[in-house]
């Protein structure tokens, strides 16, 4: 049965493309809509592009048709602008205009044409309830959502017998495991004995190869900038880390797990130790946590220091500085000296391409999927470049915990070979940290 699916506002502004995305069904934009979005047309910000993007779309519509009588989707829907002089009752209008404007024309078609069930699109969760109240069916907008509990982690478990954890610890080991091939390229596989569960190996899935591989040698025992790995979630991220193979790695976890340490330290080590990238960026988008205390003073570098903190004390703790180092003078500012390391402001990325380097972008989970994807498509030769993130710590307004950009690329690349993932979850920072992750 053929849906009219009625979009409002916020979903356009958050997907042009959400025109396309309802398959065979019929797509209603209430004219009102259209008047929201011309409010937005000369902003700077992605919705003034998104509000531009969308006028773009329909002005093309409308050259194939009149869109008052309808014009052909691409899968087979029809797109219609509708108006309606119908108005609320007083006792559920609110004082928002256009909100009753556009619930007066989902309400229209769905008396009108009662042949096509009419479902009303939102992201606005009071306008959802509202809908509701006045008997449509309403419904969120999110083109990919997937549930943070279902989000892919990056490992699994299986049970192998006892001659195959043994061979994996062996030189030059690999071995195939039977349903290898629901596995997606690199995820992790704990395998264990199936007569002796505590006796297990770590690996990776090479699809290259179509085998399982034991981890990179050496992190374990000799550590990466004087880490080592606490755990075996550690261990893989370490392991995609210093991957060279691995272009794009992504890196969920809670406060505490050592997400941003292990970045540091394994890009360090590629840059000063390897050579195998000119230069460590670093990077993590503006969003303070709670009130902003107002503009910052000085230079590009002295705006961002405070907002680079977090990363700095990162490289302190890596750089095993002693009270008379600091005293001293010494820091992380030596490395930026040096040419080895470099502080980015996201604001000014777009137009750059940027080869040879080792990328880091912290807290990943406030940036859109279209920051994202301006990031990403950043990287140039020889680059490799890691998100972080936890999306259950989001501060920026228009995302959240399913809809933000970190979350949305590991969905897109869980299949691309030249990417990988890892999900922590066991906090190393202290027994405190780890328990008001837990408990708060």
């Amino acid at each position: 049965m053929r849906k009219n699916f009625i979009l409002d506002t916020n979903v356009l502004l958050h997907d042009p493309r959400s025109i396309y995305s309802f398959k065979e069904h019929n797509v209603i934009i209430p004219i009102y809509v259209i008047e929201e979005i011309d409010q937005f047309k000369r902003d700077l910000s992605e919705l003034g592009r998104n509000a531009r993007l969308v006028a773009r779309y329909l002005d093309s519509f409308r050259e194939e048709g009149s869109l008052k009588d309808g014009v052909r989707l691409p899968h087979g829907g029809v797109l219609r602008v509708c108006f309606s002089e119908r108005n609320l009752p007083l006792s559920v209008a609110d004082s928002n205009l256009m909100d009753n404007r556009i619930l007066s024309v989902a309400i229209d078609l769905m008396e009108r044409e009662p042949q096509s069930p009419a479902v009303f699109i939102t992201k606005d969760t009071n306008l959802r309830i509202r809908a509701d109240a006045l008997g449509l069916i309403a419904e969120d907008y999110d083109a990919e959502r997937v549930e943070i509990t279902e989000l892919y982690t990056g490992f699994t478990e299986r049970l192998v017998p006892r001659e195959m954890i043994d061979q994996m610890y062996k030189p030059g080991a690999e071995v195939e495991i039977s349903g290898q091939d629901s596995l997606s390229p690199h995820q992790f596989v704990l395998l264990k004995d199936e007569t002796n569960p505590s006796h297990t190996a770590m690996g990776r899935f090479n699809a290259a190869r179509g085998r399982v591989v034991p981890l990179l040698r050496g992190m374990k025992s000799e550590g990466v900038w004087g880490i080592r790995p606490r755990n075996m979630e550690q261990s893989f991220a370490l392991d995609l880390l210093m991957n060279d193979e691995i272009k794009l790695v992504t890196i969920v976890g809670k406060a505490g797990t050592g997400k941003t340490l292990l970045a540091i330290a394994a890009g360090l080590h590629k840059v000063t130790e390897e050579s195998v990238y000119q230069k460590l960026l670093v990077s993590r988008p503006v969003f303070p946590l709670g009130r902003d205390i107002g503009y910052l003073p000085g230079t590009l570098e002295e705006k961002m220091n405070p907002w680079m903190q977090p990363i700095f004390d990162n490289v302190e703790f890596l750089m095993n500085l002693s009270r008379a180092d600091k005293k001293a003078g010494r820091g992380y500012h030596e490395l930026i000296d040096l040419g080895l390391m470099e502080i980015e402001a996201l604001t000014y990325i777009r137009g750059r391409s940027i080869p040879n380097q080792y990328i880091i972008i912290d807290e990943a989970q406030n940036l859109t999927p279209h920051e994202v994807k301006t990031i990403i498509t950043r990287v140039g030769d020889n680059t490799k470049i890691i998100l972080t993130g936890d999306p259950f710590q989001i501060d920026n307004p228009y995302v959240d915990a399913t809809s933000n950009g970190l979350v949305h690329v590991v969905n897109r690349f869980k299949n691309e070979k030249i990417a990988g993932h890892i999900t922590m979850a066991k906090g190393e920072r202290s027994a405190l940290a780890e328990l008001a992750a837990n408990l708060l």
